[in-house]
């Protein structure tokens, strides 16, 4: 074999193996989404609970497009089964670049691979048992009275799941704190400074991913203002030595 062959080898292995791990990730979407299947419509009524509970006598949820009954409940089905494979899909992931780690970096990745995942989860179940019903809350008691309050089901969903992944991906923020500071990228002092244009941030970030209300908003930016400073205390663990070393660079830059 000559050397361009032995060189090209371990490439093939690793492209082999990453085919293998997506197919493995996509096959387990697609069985979770084969159980869920016969149970679509049960889990639209759960996951639009939050509104029907609140809507006014006579108001309901409607459907204005003509597959909208069958597809709605079709995407929330694989919405979910991707939401339910997200460990093993990460387990997948991490199993790839596993190797590569020196055993330092795989004792800190596999508890920061637990808590995003556990993270990821609770900002889902944040949306679900307490943003959700304070929005809808707001929403349906402001409006007209002579106005009937009947929301399309797709366009429900459509929001419904916006604000599960803005959540999810916001109680991300103690993990990508503390990940900025172990990096050496920046430092608790720093950040600590920086504070009030984190707040500022967290309600110009709250202002792009959520609903055009400030109530909204506000709901999204203050778990992720509270959440920065969960992160913050996290990265106090990080060693001091860490951030002199950063600090004696940037004084000599």
């Amino acid at each position: 074999m000559s050397q361009e062959e032995s060189s090209q080898a371990p490439l093939v292995a690793h492209l082999v193996e990453l085919r293998n791990r997506l197919l493995k990730s996509v096959l387990i979407v697609v069985l979770i989404f084969g159980g869920l299947y016969t149970l679509a419509n049960e889990l639209y009524l759960f996951i639009s609970e939050p509104l029907r509970a609140l809507l006014p006598e006579g108001s309901s949820l409607i459907a204005t497009e003509v597959a909208s009954p069958f597809l709605a409940p079709l995407k929330l089905t694989f919405a979910l089964a991707f939401l339910i494979a997200v460990p093993y899909i990460l387990f997948q992931v991490w199993s790839f670049i596993a190797p590569a780690l020196y055993k330092e970096e795989k004792k800190v990745a596999i508890p920061l691979l637990i808590s995003s995942v556990i993270l990821f989860y609770c900002g889902v179940a944040f949306a679900y048992y307490v943003v959700l019903p304070l929005i809808f809350g707001f929403f349906t008691s402001v409006g007209p009275g002579e106005v009937t309050v009947m929301t399309d089901i797709n366009h429900y969903l459509n929001f419904v799941l916006k604000l599960f992944f803005a959540f999810g991906v916001t109680f991300e923020i103690p993990v990508a704190t503390y990940l900025l500071v172990k990096a050496g990228v920046t430092t608790v002092a720093n950040l600590s400074k920086k504070r009030p244009y984190v707040f500022l941030g967290c309600f110009v970030v709250g202002m792009l991913i959520t609903p055009p209300d400030i109530f909204s908003q506000t709901l999204l930016a203050i778990p992720m203002w509270l959440l920065f400073e969960v992160g913050l205390l996290a990265a106090r663990t990080v060693p001091v030595e860490a951030e002199d070393e950063e600090e004696t660079e940037a004084s000599n830059a």
